[in-house]
């Protein structure tokens, strides 16, 4: 960069100026990040690959819950999510049905053509981290139906000792 400078309506401008804003654009046009909170539908399905099968990679389906629900009727978008190694033997070991999660990756688009040469579209999220969206034993502060339990007065239950936030 020479640092040479022009002066645009009043205000100072530099190669370097200029430099660092089309870097900004370019990174801003090409962010690929997704963080879902979901439930699993299915404990996650694991395969070997690679060259030696040394390669771990585990497939999951996360229901995720919809902001709006239609005619008072909750729905869910069923997301395809993959992981390789290390975060696969993980999910493989921590992760099963029912449990609620937080993942966050990238989306990830793909096709191939099926045993009648049809083309299929696919998408999936490839997880690069997991978190565990509820406790340990698995009643995650809630009732049957999804909402925190709470005393007769309305206010949410927490296990003596524990504080219900940060």
């Amino acid at each position: 960069m020479t640092g040479k400078r022009t002066e645009t309506a009043g205000e100072k401008v530099t190669d370097n100026n200029i430099h660092r804003a089309k870097c900004l654009e370019r990174m801003i046009m090409t962010m690929n990040k997704v963080i879902l909170m979901g439930r699993l539908t299915k404990n996650p399905e694991i395969k070997y690959a690679g060259k030696d099968n040394d390669m771990a990679v585990a497939r999951y389906m996360l229901a995720v819950n919809r902001r709006y629900k239609r005619d008072g009727e909750q729905e869910a978008d069923f997301i395809s999510c993959v992981t390789f190694g290390k975060s696969a033997e993980f999910a493989q070991k921590y992760l099963h049905k029912g449990m609620r999660i937080v993942i966050g990756g990238r989306i990830s688009t793909g096709n191939y053509k099926d045993k009648d040469r049809k083309m299929i579209y696919t998408t999936d999220v490839i997880v690069e981290e997991h978190e565990f969206a509820q406790n340990k034993d698995n009643s995650g502060g809630e009732n049957s139906t999804g909402t925190p339990k709470t005393d007769k007065d309305g206010f949410m239950e927490a296990a003596e000792g524990e504080i219900p936030f940060d």
